[in-house]
């Protein structure tokens, strides 16, 4: 792993190579150091050359290019741990890869800036390349929170030293490496012992074993049925407490309505505060998003990631809720630029020391919008950009505001001998509220609860009782998983463990979130579920199985947090990437050597596909979907699609007798095909072949005396 990290020292060149993460951002930096002439996959200043890398351009190579044998999915070859890691470049992105190569290599470049998101991913996609291309010359490090130019020109006045980032590349080299082990040793077992493809994460699956659990729970519950009286008062209603027999309840009723009077006993009135809420971290904003206008939590990163990239918010994937110290003189300005944009008149509260707190940011501050907002037409932008940005807008407003102060007050009365009670608010001070609804409007009244007022009354008092309702209920069971419940869940797992790192706690990341839930709903393990705005998570019997074989060091929500936690300590320079690495290949030896199959579980994965035979190009199990015959090699592009046009033009239906015959023999005898051109039927064998990168051929070899 050392041999990824290179020192920088800084010195002088005739050109320093910028590197970024994607051409968008290459353009902005381009933009505010004046740079303006375009070439092929980067543009060019007097100082600066500046290029881009479209995301992973080098990755982890797969097992097959340790061994030709592990193309083929065996258990016996299991553990697949290698000693010296391999990478490749993404086919796709050669081109470009080129490009930097050549760039890093012009002998007027003897400096690079790595401008990649100022994360650990970002981290890890720079230097990757830079390790690729064989490159020794020092490089530095552009770490901004803002595309806004004058954040970009103040980051370049202040370049880190690249060794200040090693430790984040070596946690991000761990995360990447562990993520390999466990995705693919896990996922060949579990396909080997089941005999169709199963796909294993390292937090893929505990992910998915939430909502199963969660599911299971629900499942289980068995709702209770319960009974209230109510009162009907003047101005109120009172309720007794809950009865489990409905023959108390009714029997309180009749006496209640004999009765017609209620004594007041007791009242009691507390006045309340309720702290503005923190500003916007990703997730949080993610929750929000979902809760209140339905967006899934990759749609809300994707949306506030163009706002980012439009320079109208900050950084979006942090974990942080607040600002920095040196941000507190600059923070009354941006408040009252955000407030006047988005029409909030009279004065703006501003208490700053709310949101500052430098022992609450690690890389990165708070989600904010930027003074560049100000200036931008926001009736261009498309409205989940226009929405998540009202809510970034109105959270910054509401969190250096004024406390919400409300008085709640609780009566009890008596009457026939129960006690009664009745709960009402009166709002004392709108505070942070009223400039969030000033903001979003119906989108904050929607989430605020009902306020109920209850009359003056003195205790002692009688007052007439119009009515008496007996109420039937059941009790409820818990909640299926929104995104935003998933979120939090994903979040906080782990910190009943150890609550002093809670804030650092979790699986996933703030960035990788989203990016797991979408996977496992295009993956079939979740669907979305519900006809309101904010969607169901509910596992599938495909998630369901998956994870009923799973062993619990795999679905364990706590151990991956554990993982999470111990890579944020190889970030602080406070863990050996080597300690972390070696816990993971043991766990991952264990496994193979420990797993078998369990008893009846191929039942419960009856509808993941039936294994029909061996795939002629790489030797994986080839499974029978609803759409056709697929390899089990995620590697591998063989599929046999059952809606075949080769097989429709000679009048034919790929059959499952077929597909044994071309996987066994490579070659089926068909009968009576149809000529296209001449409506003559012939007998003809069809041979199959490969391509290169496992995709089928078809041919045709004609029988004496056949032909079209």
């Amino acid at each position: 792993m050392n041999a990824f990290i290179k020192n920088s020292t800084f010195c002088k060149s005739s050109h320093k190579l910028i590197v970024s993460e994607k051409p968008s951002v290459a353009h902005a930096i381009a933009k505010a150091l004046g740079i303006t002439k375009r070439h092929d996959g980067y543009l060019e200043g007097e100082k600066y050359l500046v290029s881009w890398c479209v995301g992973h351009l080098v990755e982890l190579a797969p097992p097959g290019s340790y061994d030709p044998k592990l193309v083929k999915w065996s258990r016996a070859d299991l553990p697949i741990l290698p000693k010296a890691w391999q990478y490749l470049v993404s086919p796709g992105t050669q081109k470009q890869f080129e490009v930097l190569r050549s760039l890093m290599a012009r002998p007027d470049v003897d400096q690079l800036v790595c401008a990649t998101d100022a994360g650990r991913e970002g981290e890890l996609i720079f230097r990757l390349v830079y390790h690729q291309c064989g490159c020794a010359k020092p490089f530095t490090r552009l770490w901004i929170s803002s595309m806004e130019d004058a954040a970009i020109r103040e980051g370049f006045a202040h370049l880190k030293p690249s060794t200040e980032y090693d430790a984040l590349f070596k946690a991000a080299l761990c995360r990447e490496r562990a993520d390999w082990l466990v995705g693919i040793n896990a996922t060949r077992l579990f396909s080997c012992l089941y005999g169709q493809p199963l796909n294993v994460g390292r937090v893929m699956t505990p992910t998915l074993a939430m909502t199963v659990s969660r599911e299971a729970a629900i499942d289980a519950f068995q709702p209770e049925p319960f009974y209230t009286v109510l009162l009907k008062m003047e101005d109120c209603m009172a309720s007794s407490e809950r009865f489990k027999d409905k023959s108390q309840a009714e029997a309180l009723l009749a006496e209640c309505r004999k009765a017609s009077r209620a004594v007041l006993q007791k009242t009691e009135r507390k006045e309340k505060t309720e702290r503005p809420p923190a500003l916007y971290d990703l997730t949080s904003l993610q929750r929000d998003a979902n809760r209140m206008l339905g967006y899934s939590a990759q749609q809300t990163l994707d949306y506030t990631q163009s706002l980012y990239e439009k320079k109208l918010v900050t950084y979006p994937r942090t974990d942080s809720r607040f600002l920095s110290e040196d941000m507190e003189p600059g923070l009354p300005e941006l408040v009252q630029q955000t407030a006047a944009h988005f029409g909030v008149t009279g004065e703006i509260p501003i208490h700053a020391k709310q949101v500052i707190n430098n022992k609450k940011v690690s890389d990165h501050h708070a989600i904010l919008p930027t003074r560049s907002m100000a200036k931008a037409d926001l009736s261009s932008l498309p409205a989940g950009e226009a929405n998540v940005l009202r809510l970034i807008a109105a959270r910054l407003l509401a969190a250096v505001g004024e406390p919400y102060r409300y008085a709640e007050t609780t009566v009890q009365m008596g009457c026939a001998g129960q006690v009664f009670a009745a709960k009402g608010k009166t709002v004392l001070a709108e505070g942070w509220k009223a400039v969030e609804r000033a903001v979003l409007g119906d989108t904050a009244q929607k989430n605020e609860e009902k306020l109920e007022l209850l009359p003056e009354v003195q205790e002692q008092e009688t007052l007439p009782v119009l009515d008496a309702q007996l109420k039937e209920g059941k009790t409820s069971p818990p909640k299926h998983f929104t995104e935003d419940t998933l979120l939090s869940a994903m979040e906080t797992a782990g910190k009943e463990r150890m609550p002093e790192e809670a804030e650092r706690q979790g699986i996933g990341t703030p960035a990788t979130r989203a990016g797991i839930i979408e996977k496992l709903v295009k993956k079939g393990f979740l669907t979305r579920e519900g006809s309101g705005k904010t969607k169901n998570l509910i596992p599938t019997e495909k998630g369901r199985a998956l994870i009923a074989v799973m062993p619990e060091e795999i679905q364990s929500p706590a151990m991956t947090a554990d993982w999470e936690q111990q890579l944020l300590q190889i970030e602080r320079g406070d863990l050996e990437p080597e300690a972390f690495m070696n816990e993971i290949e043991q766990m991952v030896a264990s496994l193979v050597q420990t797993s078998e199959a369990v008893k009846g579980a191929k039942m419960l994965m009856k509808n993941n596909g039936k294994i029909v035979g061996i795939c002629p190009h790489c030797g994986a199990d080839v499974a029978e979907r609803d759409k056709g015959w697929f390899c089990s090699n995620r590697e591998c592009r063989f599929v046999l699609w059952k809606d075949n046009a080769f097989f429709k033009r000679l009048g034919k239906h790929l059959t499952g007798q077929l597909v044994d015959k071309l996987l066994r023999d490579g070659r089926a005898r068909l009968k009576d095909c149809k000529s296209q051109r001449t409506s003559r039927t012939y007998n003809a064998s069809v041979l199959m072949t490969t391509e290169a990168d496992g995709r089928a051929q078809f041919s045709l070899e004609f029988e004496n005396g056949g032909g079209k």
